[in-house]
């Protein structure tokens, strides 16, 4: 059995991922962004699941969370599920604290990415972006690219670690609304085969994937010179480089 990292695990894609898994028998250390969202995931601490608590838009206790969350150790999987949909939080929220969560906690060998259908509408500029969030430089979607540029990266710079994006689909959670058409239960699916099964092509690493089935994103999230700018760019803004992981 697994243990797997979700981050933004209070409600929607998360909380259904960590209830999966737990149901499957896996170890989840789930995430809550304040002391206040831990009793929404209580009944999942009643079955064995272990939660760290930080806000995401705060590179402090993003850090923190990755010092809480290496504490526990033994971590097989992560799942960067947790993602805002507009404001200034779009940056460090949707981007930085992947990159950081990445860079800092040793030990995982499969890294899970939620991108979206919407990074096909991303910007590829990277001039004149707000990294800290103090003000709003960038849409949902180019965090979106971002995000699945960064998972491409990975892939390409550390090739022991299995890294893939996935597109849930437009889902009827918090953020997506009840009128979203696409399943709830697949929207989850994917991101717990990646995380635990032992399917050949859940190991394979690169992939941007929907349903379970490989998809073709921008071409910009494939570009090693675009992957290295954002990479750059993140490691100037954070101080930290993904060079621990190769």
């Amino acid at each position: 059995m697994a243990r797997v990292f979700i981050t933004g695990s209070t409600d929607g894609l998360g909380l259904a991922t960590a209830d999966t898994l737990l149901r499957e028998g896996h170890e989840v250390v789930v995430h809550a962004r304040s002391a206040q969202r831990v009793p929404a995931v209580q009944h999942l601490l009643d079955r064995g699941a272990q939660c760290v608590t930080g806000d995401l838009a705060v590179s402090d206790e993003v850090r923190r969370i990755a010092e809480d969350v290496s504490g526990i150790g033994g971590i097989d999987a992560v799942v960067h599920n947790a993602g805002v949909l507009n404001g200034a939080s779009l940056l460090p929220v949707n981007v930085v604290a992947p990159y950081l969560l990445t860079a800092l906690i040793p030990g995982p060998r499969r890294l899970i990415y939620l991108s979206s259908g919407m990074h096909r509408g991303g910007d590829t500029g990277l001039d004149g972006l707000d990294w800290a969030g103090r003000t709003t430089t960038a849409s949902y979607s180019t965090t979106k690219l971002h995000i699945t540029a960064l998972s491409a990266a990975v892939a390409r710079l550390v090739p022991n670690v299995a890294s893939n994006a996935v597109d849930p689909g437009w889902v009827p959670t918090r953020m997506g609304g009840r009128s979203a058409p696409d399943s709830l239960e697949l929207g989850h699916r994917t991101q717990e085969w990646l995380a635990t099964s032992d399917d050949p092509e859940a190991l394979t690493s690169g992939g941007y994937w929907y349903h379970q089935q490989r998809q073709t994103p921008h071409r910009a999230a494939r570009d090693p010179q675009f992957q290295d700018a954002l990479l750059a760019q993140l490691a100037e803004h954070t101080g930290v480089t993904l060079d621990a992981l190769r």
